[in-house]
């Protein structure tokens, strides 16, 4: 896929352009305002919040979504708040609103329970380079750092 900007806006959809050539895209069918978003390693996907299940865009073709329907994970009774993608592999830390996070692979939907469910939802996620930690912060205050070595 050519160089691509998406951005999300009031409404709950992303609006995108690839840059070559101006093309326009729209991304929706979400229950809430995207607030977070993030390109897998390899720009391959674009991972989303906005739903109560990781929401992955493709961008592995030229057209990137457009006519594609999007890659479904970690489906939940509590909306996705926050996503970060593993800088190394193609893995979504997903944080929930009910203040759990989970690690999922992109290949299979494989999950890991990162941390149990808690009082706030979750507002911040954010790998080490290495991918080998993993930080959160939630709306109450509460952070920590997952060491996943």
């Amino acid at each position: 896929m050519a160089a691509s900007l998406v951005t999300s806006m009031q409404e709950p959809m992303l609006h995108g352009w690839r840059l070559i050539d101006r093309q326009h895209m729209r991304m929706s069918g979400y229950a809430a305002r995207v607030t977070s978003l993030g390109w897998t390693v390899g720009g391959r996907w674009l991972a989303t919040s906005g739903s109560t299940q990781i929401i992955l865009w493709p961008f592995q073709a030229k057209d990137g979504p457009m006519g594609k329907q999007p890659k479904l994970l970690a489906p939940s009774e509590h909306r996705v708040a926050v996503v970060a993608c593993h800088p190394k592999r193609d893995i979504v830390a997903a944080g929930y609103a009910d203040g759990m996070v989970l690690l999922v692979r992109v290949d299979d939907g494989a999950e890991i329970l990162a941390k149990r469910p808690g009082d706030a939802p979750i507002t911040a996620l954010a790998w080490s380079a290495d991918g080998t930690l993993l930080a959160f912060g939630t709306e109450s205050g509460e952070a920590g750092i997952l060491d996943l070595a």
